[in-house]
């Protein structure tokens, strides 16, 4: 993998738990309402879907960061493969966001805008 790519999944990586960790544990802070589209009065009604998804995210984020660890201990198609994949989904996700709640089209092209350009840059060399 070049070093774009790596430096591009970490990045892709540390996002998706940053996300994560705000989805599972800081979905109560009322400045958040407005990323999560939720009301202070329904935060125990979500708490199920935030903290799973939170969790996913945080997960996705962490296999980005080992495929480029995996690739830099000798790993390469294991770490290309596992950076692959967590691209392909986080595409995925982003457009899927976007179809689902045409108001979170910034987020929807947040999660896919890196992982496009990784996959890019991975497939088009």
């Amino acid at each position: 993998m070049s070093i774009p790519v790596q430096v591009l999944a970490v990045i892709t990586g540390l996002v998706l738990i940053t996300v994560g960790l705000l989805e599972a544990f800081r979905y109560k802070d009322q400045r958040l309402h407005p990323i999560f589209l939720i009301k202070p009065e329904d935060t125990a009604a979500v708490r199920l879907w935030t903290v799973n998804v939170g969790f996913y995210n945080i997960v996705w984020g962490l296999f980005g960061i080992a495929g480029v660890v995996l690739a830099n201990l000798g790993e390469v198609t294991a770490g290309r493969t596992t950076v692959t994949l967590m691209c392909i989904a986080h595409f995925i996700l982003g457009i899927v966001l976007i179809v689902s709640e045409p108001r979170l089209w910034i987020s929807g092209i947040g999660q896919s805008l890196f992982p496009a350009v990784i996959l890019v840059l991975m497939f088009a060399a």
